[in-house]
């Protein structure tokens, strides 16, 4: 499996997205530009200028039409994705962290940093047919725990928002009222900050990835812990197959292991674990830095990692990747 190597950004990756269709990566780095490629050979596409600050998080709606980012400038803003053109900005009182679109893509759910007196917030807005009737206002802001908030995404027929960040805590609300509805308990919980989370294909359960060195498997309605996937470092990002029980963590190292290890061999890898049986089944190495990123194509026949050291990797599964067997 030789993966392609795909150079544009000139600052730590620290989000990838695949368009439903799979045919387009999209990439947000800490360089001001997202990015987007081709999926199947690597080729970039184009970029879309206008942020100012570190890029967070994207999102591609159902039709590939429109993208959402947010960033370190205080706003989110929504693209047209074929032209490159700006078609809205959302503006904040603090960089905006997290954005997810809703299924339908009526709405979008975005999270928002805590700054001097401000606590984080999660705002949902209505993302208009027609960009010119577009506009800023919030059809619900809740209030968020202490702490930042990483990642916010849509339950289940959009009718919950499940958040999760700084306080290690997961939360899921109730998008219509914003009232808590479900948090995970101390016990079975992560001990540090979620870095990530992820939904599987179907929606029934979501993967949490920590500082605390793991990664959980959560059923989406009832928030009880169905797996955990142990690893030696910290876990900045996670995925999951949607084709076979694989999920994949990647990782950063403590500071203190900086020194230590030889940073030209490209020691960092993504680690594929068994979903079921919570096994290391093998790892994919490369980067030369910590992975920050990772996504499946939906077909589930390949993936992209992106890194702290500015690349991202595409890698094609070779056929007896299929063939696995524990």
């Amino acid at each position: 499996m030789r993966p392609i190597l795909m150079k544009g950004h000139e600052r730590p990756l620290t989000f990838l997205k695949y368009n439903r269709d799979g045919d387009l990566l999209f990439s947000c780095a800490k360089d001001h530009n997202p990015t987007v490629w081709f999926a199947d050979n690597g080729e970039r596409l184009g970029t879309y200028h206008g942020h100012n600050g570190a890029v967070w998080c994207c999102d591609v709606s159902r039709d590939s039409g429109r993208l959402i980012t947010g960033s370190a400038d205080q706003t989110a803003k929504l693209w047209n994705v074929q032209t490159g053109q700006q078609l809205f900005t959302f503006n904040f009182d603090s960089p905006a962290r997290s954005v997810d679109f809703s299924v339908g893509d009526k709405l979008a759910v975005i999270t928002t940093d805590p700054f001097m007196e401000l606590p984080s917030a999660i705002h949902v807005k209505r993302i208009a047919k027609d960009p010119t009737e577009q506009t800023g206002e919030s059809v619900l802001l809740i209030k968020g725990p202490q702490g930042r908030i990483n990642r916010a995404i849509w339950g289940p027929l959009n009718r919950t928002i499940i958040s999760a960040g700084e306080d290690a805590v997961i939360r899921i609300w109730d998008s219509e009222t914003g009232k808590l509805l479900k948090e995970s308990d101390k016990e079975s919980g992560h001990k540090k900050t979620v870095t990530s989370l992820a939904k599987s294909s179907d929606g029934s359960h979501f993967l949490t990835g920590s500082l605390d060195k793991s990664a959980r498997l959560w059923d989406t309605r009832t928030l009880t812990l169905i797996k955990t996937y142990v690893t030696e470092r910290p876990v900045n990002a996670v995925a999951m197959s949607p084709l076979l029980d694989h999920v994949v963590l990647g990782g950063g190292q403590d500071a203190s292991a900086v020194t230590t290890t030889d940073h030209r061999a490209g020691k960092f890898e993504a680690k594929f674990y068994d979903k079921i049986l919570q096994e290391e089944i093998g790892g994919v190495k490369g980067h030369f830095g910590p992975i920050n990123a990772l996504a499946f194509n939906p077909d589930g026949k390949s993936f992209s990692s992106g890194g702290e050291d500015g690349y991202v990797r595409l890698h094609h599964f070779d056929p007896d990747y299929f063939n696995i067997k524990i």
